[in-house]
């Protein structure tokens, strides 16, 4: 049948389609006894009516997939296909199961060839992600096995089929649909003559499954960033900086936002109250105001409900200076990361020397790093962040020029896309005269994505007018992200070499 003639619907089955399921089966399978009696199909379209799924083509049946709900502590361990039939020919369906089992999927020999299968497949994990259930199981018979069975153990066959040295009408079709074998069924179906009574106990895990857990303690999914592209100006006093700072936290507590990103150094205006001449002595002089700033911050994160990320500033601890940023999380707590690799002028002129820990943080939005500009542009931090599954890596910066600008902003969107993670950056804009070494900026803040169908066509996701003033948010899909990195375009994290190299950190 040409394809343009095709009617195809795929919809649930029902008790009326009980006469073409009873022809097709039994011409399917008329080697391992054919149909289900009525009251076995009557049972499962009245237990699990979302589970029992067909194609009809001009109202014939033509491919059918039976499933039932199981525990998968159970069935995912050694069982045989009588252990899903109950005494009157039942079969076994928990209605709070945690997995579906596939119990048969059938297509009329005239359709094969029209990926049917496929569909049936889909529409089962469609299923499975809707109710937020573990996996589907499913034993599968190796129909082919009998044609080398004096040549190779089962084990041997299954390796060549997943090699495809050999084919098989049915671990094959599994194979190429994101099953995996996770063992070899013995006796699974003794009548199964072509398989040798042998089986696979084949398994396609739900990425997006979500166990049981109070409401409260569900982690968010859809998050929203906000940022601020902030203007350096002159500043007579802390408070007026932080009077500042708590207007563009209510901006963004205003529109929900989940977190407030700062640039680095974003307070150095203050810098201009003292003498300038030397810079080691001004920026000790900024210092002076870090542990207020982490204070005032985290109270405001606590009163608007939002996580802040303070952007960066100087620390002085035991007589040395550090560039630190402060995650002011919504619920008190205060974490902090200092910039690992320092710059030529930090180091010169204001002799500040790198942190030596490095951490991805748990939030209530997320798994969320922070790397100081500079940081960005070493792909071995965001390697080690995507090694604790980060989700977003935050990027305080500070440029003078657009080809500074240039650097952390391309470095940061090949960190999003070779780490499967959301990366975002923020800057400040404007001049400031009277702050030796921080008189120009130039910032264009940006979200990056991974670069896939479900992201945006540039991968870039929110991005500000270049030099301005002003906000910026973007909604963040964190599924997005475990959909990218198990079946996407290309899975960069899963298919690293390994086994050539590895990122290896000796003690910090």
């Amino acid at each position: 049948m040409a394809h343009e003639e095709l009617h195809l619907n795929l919809r649930n089955l029902t008790l009326d389609d009980y006469n073409q399921l009873q022809v097709l089966m039994d011409r399917v399978y008329d080697d391992i006894g054919g149909a289900w009696p009525r009251d076995t199909i009557k049972a499962l379209v009245k237990q699990f009516p979302d589970g029992q799924i067909c194609i009809e083509e001009s109202g014939e049946l033509v491919a059918v997939a039976l499933t039932v709900s199981v525990q998968y502590e159970r069935f995912s361990n050694p069982h045989t296909y009588d252990d899903l039939i109950l005494r009157d020919k039942k079969l076994r369906h928990d209605e709070k199961g945690d997995s579906l089992y596939g119990l048969d999927v059938f297509i009329h020999p005239e359709y094969r060839g029209y990926r049917l299968g496929r569909r049936l497949y889909e529409a089962r994990k469609e299923l499975c992600r809707s109710m937020n259930l573990r996996a589907i199981l499913a034993g599968g018979r190796i129909p082919s096995y009998h044609k080398y069975k004096d040549h190779s153990t089962p084990a041997e066959y299954i390796e060549r089929v997943s090699r495809k040295d050999i084919y098989d009408p049915i671990l094959s079709f599994q194979l190429s649909n994101e099953f995996q074998v996770t063992r070899l069924l013995h006796k699974y179906l003794p009548e199964d003559e072509k398989s040798l009574g042998y089986a696979t106990l084949l398994e396609w895990r739900n990425i997006l499954y979500v166990p049981p857990s109070s409401v409260l303690n569900t982690r968010k999914t859809q998050v929203r960033m906000g940022a601020v592209q902030w203007q350096m100006r002159e500043f007579a006093s802390v408070e007026e900086v932080l009077t500042q700072v708590e207007y563009f936290v209510d901006a963004l507590s205003d529109y929900k936002s989940d977190f407030a990103l700062f640039p680095e150094f974003f307070n150095a205006p203050l810098m201009g109250l003292t003498d300038q001449v030397d810079q080691t002595r001004a920026v000790r002089f900024l210092a002076g105001f870090t542990e207020q700033f982490r204070k005032e911050m985290s109270d405001m994160a606590v009163s608007y409900n939002i996580n802040i990320i303070t952007g960066s500033m100087p620390l002085i601890e035991n007589d040395r200076v550090y560039n630190v940023s402060y995650l002011c999380h919504r619920d008190g707590r205060v974490d902090e990361q200092r910039k690992i690799h320092i710059t030529p002028h930090e180091r010169r002129d204001w002799v500040i020397e790198g942190g030596n820990e490095f951490k991805v943080f748990e939030t209530d939005a997320g798994r969320v790093a922070i790397l100081i500009c500079y940081d960005i542009e070493f792909p071995e931090l965001g390697r080690m962040a995507a090694e604790q599954e980060v989700d977003i890596i935050c990027v305080p910066f500070w440029t003078d020029t657009k080809n500074g600008y240039l650097r952390v902003r391309h470095c940061a969107q090949a960190r999003a896309i070779e780490n499967e993670c959301y990366v975002v950056i923020t800057g400040s804009v404007g001049n400031l005269p009277k702050v030796e070494n921080l008189d120009v900026q130039y910032a264009q803040s940006s979200v990056f994505s991974p670069s896939d169908f479900a992201f945006p066509h540039d991968a870039v996701m929110a991005e500000t007018t270049p030099n301005t003033e002003m906000i910026m948010f973007s909604d963040m899909d964190l599924e997005k992200l475990t959909l990218v990195r198990n079946e996407g375009s290309v899975t960069n994290l899963k298919d690293r070499r390994v086994d050539l190299y590895q990122l290896k950190t000796g003690p910090f």
